[in-house]
């Protein structure tokens, strides 16, 4: 493990290897701490698999007697979390300040939450707020679920692992071209989310033309009470038509038979027509995530 020192002199941040599996269990240990006090996770889902596909590195942050935290720095982003019990000791502070320097000008980081302290210390660090990302969620079982049909000769049906995976990631990367993470998963990256273990074909919603070609899909994670609106998108060309909708309420009524009693979902705040869709759907916020960028080194 490498040491970085902060300035009073005791090891603030020490980076990980993958193959070290105690170091990575406190990682992770800190990580549900944090979750359990918050309501929310401190990492993001892509988060952990840049770092367990390599492409990020984990940190602990701690005392010389103690971890205090975690982080992640790689990919021009960094995420830190304390334990709530060492909060409030300028752990984070310092954190912050010592992981900032392991990436170049123009360093983003998340706020998961939006908690007060972490915008103060954006402020302090000269961090600028660019992304907010609203955690949207309604209550199941839905009654008009089934209420939007489709009027053409599309047709609603499960993905196919191996057959449909290349088709997928070029449609999801043209419906999300301007999306910084969602617009680059890669053949990999469908690979790896398919190894999960909440993964479930029939639970990938594929909307297919007369044709047979993909338009649409709505992908839903399904792990427990809280079912979530993994992505849902519709090709560009084919907007327009209420297939958003209908997708939608597709995968609301196959939450709802799963046994989910709350269906989540995922929105960039500033997706006017995608948000506008889903209140009308009946979700309400539940929670808020803010994006900021370092602008000086």
């Amino acid at each position: 493990m490498c040491t970085r020192r902060a300035m009073n002199g005791f090891p603030i941040l020490l980076a990980l290897s993958t193959a070290d599996a105690a170091a990575l269990a406190a990682f992770h240990r800190v990580a549900t701490a944090a979750q359990a006090f918050d309501g929310y996770a401190p990492f993001n889902e892509q988060a952990l698999f840049d770092l367990h596909s390599g492409r990020r590195t984990a940190y602990l942050v701690r005392t010389e007697e103690l971890v205090v935290g975690a982080a992640l720095a790689g990919r021009g982003e960094i995420d830190l979390v304390i334990s709530p019990a060492y909060r409030r000791r300028g752990y984070g502070r310092t954190a912050a300040r010592a992981l900032a320097t392991t990436e170049s000008n123009g360093v983003t980081a998340w706020s998961h939450g939006d908690h007060p302290a972490a915008r103060a210390l954006a402020r302090e660090l000269q961090f600028v707020a660019v992304r907010t990302l609203l955690e949207l969620r309604k209550p199941l079982p839905d009654t008009e679920a089934g209420a939007s049909a489709l009027v053409g000769n599309e047709r609603i049906s499960a993905f196919r692992p191996g057959v449909d995976d290349a088709e997928w990631v070029a449609l999801n990367a043209l419906v999300f071209a301007a999306h910084p993470e969602q617009g680059a998963i890669t053949e990999a990256d469908l690979e790896a989310r398919q190894a999960e273990s909440w993964f479930n074909a029939d639970d990938f919603l594929i909307l297919r033309d007369e044709g047979g070609r993909m338009i649409g899909y709505n992908w839903l994670k399904v792990d427990g009470a809280i079912g979530e609106i993994y992505v849902v998108g519709v090709l560009a060309e084919s907007a327009g038509r209420g297939l958003g909708r209908v997708l939608m309420r597709a995968g609301l009524e196959r939450l709802a038979d799963a046994g989910c009693t709350t269906a989540a979902l995922y929105v960039e705040a500033d997706s006017v027509g995608p948000v506008h869709l889903y209140r009308t759907l009946g979700f309400v916020d539940h929670t808020v995530d803010v994006q900021y960028r370092r602008l000086i080194d």
